[in-house]
């Protein structure tokens, strides 16, 4: 999954990139709401953090602006608690709104849920044939047996499965699952999917040559 994150403070943007992308997320920056903007209004996202005090636009604006073209989840944080501050993130089309300062597991947990529902899955044990993922922990079990896949394996698998049933085309992965510190260019995503058919069942990833994959609904 992707994240862009929009924060201004420099040592918490880094520590919250690096928490991100340990849990196999692919991470994008910003560190004024006017950059914020730009990236969230012009790549597709799973999902945004987005601080409210910014500089050149803060947070709201970059919420309203994001609005008016997406309907990608958004999570604020803010050092604020008044409940008008809540209440105006919410109204202004926040999807969540989390106080700072915040425990970094429940972050990761709120954006997890987001995430789900954005994709239209509520329940946090996506289920595919005799594979199951549970979300929260981010472990996989097939047949009743843990498996281990690394966190981009697993990431790859997640998305798959939250669209399932869908063809995801090639493009659509790299730009969910890799930054731009990856090498997009190589066959990384070949060679993740190939370890995943071997721990999981080859017949778990149906190949559609020339667009992309697929996991059967």
């Amino acid at each position: 999954m992707r994240i862009l994150l929009v924060e201004d403070e420099p040592r918490l943007l880094r520590s919250l990139a690096r928490a991100l992308r340990e849990e196999g997320y692919a991470v994008d920056t910003a560190a004024d709401g006017e950059e914020g903007l730009y990236m969230a209004k012009n790549c597709d996202y799973n999902a945004v953090v987005l601080d409210v005090m910014l500089p050149r636009l803060d947070g709201w604006q970059v919420l309203e602006g994001l609005r008016q073209h997406k309907q990608t989840p958004v999570l604020m944080l803010t050092a604020r608690d008044a409940p008008r501050d809540r209440v105006r993130g919410l109204d202004t089309g926040a999807d969540d709104y989390l106080v700072k300062p915040f425990d970094l597991s429940e972050l990761l947990a709120r954006l997890r849920a987001l995430i789900r529902r954005s994709a239209g899955q509520a329940r946090p044990v996506l289920e595919v044939g005799e594979v199951l993922l549970d979300t929260r922990a981010r472990l996989v079990s097939h047949k009743g047996k843990a498996v281990t896949l690394t966190p981009r394996e697993y990431a790859i698998l997640e998305y798959l499965a939250l669209h399932r049933g869908e063809v995801v085309t090639r493009t659509e992965l790299y730009e969910h699952l890799f930054d731009d510190s990856d090498d997009s260019l190589s066959n990384l995503l070949d060679v993740h999917v190939f370890s995943i058919r071997k721990k999981l069942g080859a017949e778990l990833i149906a190949t559609r040559r020339g667009v992309g994959y697929c996991v059967r609904a």
